[in-house]
């Protein structure tokens, strides 16, 4: 079996309701597939999201990598995935949201394949039902305070407030009146997402001790660590990265700082599930703790992606975001289903979910592009 073709599908999703977070609000998910096809004509589809502020990524930046990366892969055994990755290496520096959109698609090409799901593909299975961890976003108490007991109801257990939306002040009490609300016995964080100072991070983390909240993630800018240190020592909320962390040597640079006693992992920011995999498997002898999370707006072909990683690392003490619960309409012909706040493995051959390509073709947008390959 070799590749035949690799087609980078740029698409503009509708979101349920605008997702607001500091330095970003996602009002519709910008994302770029790709598929491959094989000479015998099976497919494979992965994805990656349009995200400037995180990846510096934008759906013609995808684009452009994926065309320019193909001409190198076409041809290859697509089973032979660390061969690929280190041909995408040699050909192209970063463009890790490219990379990681054609290691998916080939991770669901070859488990079709050999009729094995993507996660026999990474490890073995450790876990076959996983907590969804629930985004409150809307930066509007009243709003947000519904969204909490509707999800909370739902059997939702675990979940992340956007912060550094406005004053550390307000953000701190809008806090407080979550987690009353969600009570006693769930996993709450809040995530930043790079909008405090150090010092308004400071002011937060004081307001919201005693509130029950678990941990705290990206208070302040990817490259401050050692502001992110200052504020891990002046709390006994644990502090998460995320837009910091790029590499498994940011990982290590973060616990040895002591500027983070916990991670967010995407497969956009590293390259790939075989990354965030080895990732998972770091932090876990680092004894730190792993959200595995899709970036806002990605549909149930990322989705699937970091489920099937979530079931074969070794901690997952800080659950699973999936994010095509806020899409309006997915690209799968039945998304990712989840019931009682947690979601069940996906057993079926490749990433386990079958693209609608009608649905693609119409949310597909124009993307101009220069071939210099």
């Amino acid at each position: 079996m070799q590749i035949k073709t690799i087609e980078p599908i740029a698409v503009s999703l509708p979101m349920r309701k605008p997702v607001i977070m500091a330095g970003e609000e996602v009002r519709r998910a910008d994302n770029v597939l790709v598929r491959i096809e094989s000479d015998n004509g099976l497919v494979g589809w992965g994805e990656a999201a349009s995200a400037p502020v995180m990846t510096g990524d934008t759906l013609e930046s995808l684009v452009s990598a994926v065309h320019y990366l193909s001409s190198a892969l076409r041809g290859r055994d697509p089973a032979d995935i660390a061969g690929a990755l280190a041909v995408m290496d040699g050909r192209m520096y970063g463009n890790h949201g490219a990379k990681a959109a054609i290691e998916i698609a080939l991770h669901d090409l070859t488990g079709r394949a050999a009729g094995k799901p993507v996660h026999a593909l990474l490890g073995a299975k450790k876990r076959s039902r996983i907590p969804l961890l629930g985004v409150i976003g809307g930066g509007d108490l009243e709003g947000d305070l519904r969204d909490a007991t509707s999800k909370k109801s739902a059997g939702v257990t675990a979940y992340k407030i956007k912060v550094g939306i406005g004053t550390p002040g307000n953000d701190a009490a809008r806090t407080r009146e979550i987690c009353k609300v969600l009570g006693d016995g769930m996993l709450i964080s809040a995530d930043a997402n790079q909008g405090y100072s150090v010092e308004e991070a400071l002011t937060y983390v004081r307001a919201v001790n005693g509130s029950g909240l678990d941990f705290f993630e990206q208070p302040v800018a990817a490259d401050e660590l050692a502001g992110m240190a200052k504020v891990a020592a002046a709390t006994d909320i644990a502090i998460g990265a995320d837009e910091g962390i790029h590499s498994l040597d940011d990982i290590r640079r973060h616990h040895d700082r002591k500027a983070a006693r916990g991670v967010s992992l995407k497969a956009i920011k590293l390259g790939g599930i075989r990354a965030v995999t080895k990732a998972g498997e770091l932090c876990d002898s680092l004894g730190m703790s792993v959200n595995i999370s899709c970036k806002t707006g990605e549909s149930s072909i990322a989705c699937a992606a970091a489920l099937h990683v979530a079931s074969v690392i070794p901690n997952i003490a800080w659950a699973l975001t999936l994010t095509h619960f806020g899409l309006a309409e997915d690209v799968a012909v039945s998304a990712i289903p989840a019931a009682g706040g947690h979601v069940d493995i996906l057993d079926r051959p490749g990433l386990g979910v079958d693209v609608d390509e009608d649905r693609v073709r119409h949310h597909r947008v124009a993307i101009a592009t220069r071939n210099v390959a």
